[in-house]
């Protein structure tokens, strides 16, 4: 009887499991959207009214609970890759991914951080790079088709360019906030493909592999 009385007993406390995981991972999202990611767990914890011990039960360490906002963040941005897809205006389709990227950045702390020094904790490019570089290469590719993006342009200029936004949002949002719509306006302009004004492009685009080396040799933050 025992036995068969295991997994009755068990169920409750897997869901209970569950719901604090779920309680931790959005008092995280909170602090680290806000302060960034030298909150401690001992703060995510007072801020999820948990004890500490049920957030290291969870996530042995800070690198494991970044990990896994990273991936939902991650899914949240590659969600507004395949949204911008449905938008028949391949250029429309393109600036609205931008822009909405953009908005996720400039008001998340904590993403900022973690895509602007993607040292921190393990290695977490790899995954980024397998799951957001399809979404973006099929915008690119079709405003490329439609003669509305200059044809020299690559899909890994793309993070470089949220690099931007984010640096214009980390850093100059507190003097005047949404400056980075500003940056995000005049890059735009620039991905067009007038044909009479474009300036050759001094350096070839990276290659995938050399996007990956580039985020791994940024300098973790203590």
């Amino acid at each position: 009887m025992t036995r068969l009385q295991e997994p009755a007993a068990a169920r409750p406390l897997r869901k209970d499991a569950e719901r604090n995981r779920q309680r931790i991972l959005r008092a995280a999202a909170e602090v680290f959207t806000t302060r960034g990611l030298q909150t401690s767990l001992d703060d995510v914890a007072r801020h999820a009214g948990v004890g500490v011990g049920t957030v290291y039960r969870r996530f042995p360490d800070k690198n494991a609970l970044v990990d896994a906002l990273f991936e939902e963040r991650l899914q949240q941005i590659v969600g507004l890759a395949e949204q911008a897809w449905g938008e028949p205006d391949s250029w429309v389709a393109l600036a609205t991914f931008l822009e909405k990227a953009g908005e996720l950045l400039a008001a998340d702390r904590g993403l900022r951080e973690i895509l602007m020094f993607a040292t921190y904790g393990r290695d977490r490019i790899a995954t980024a790079k397998g799951q957001m570089q399809p979404a973006v290469t099929k915008l690119v590719a079709r405003a490329q088709q439609d003669g509305k993006l200059r044809a020299d342009v690559e899909p890994t200029d793309f993070p470089f360019v949220e690099f931007m936004l984010t640096a214009a949002a980390e850093y100059g949002d507190r003097i005047q906030p949404g400056i980075w719509r500003r940056y995000l306006t005049i890059i735009l302009d620039g991905l067009r493909p007038r044909r009479d004004t474009v300036t050759p492009l001094p350096v070839p685009a990276l290659t995938p592999d050399q996007m990956l080396d580039v985020m791994r040799s940024i300098p973790r933050r203590h």
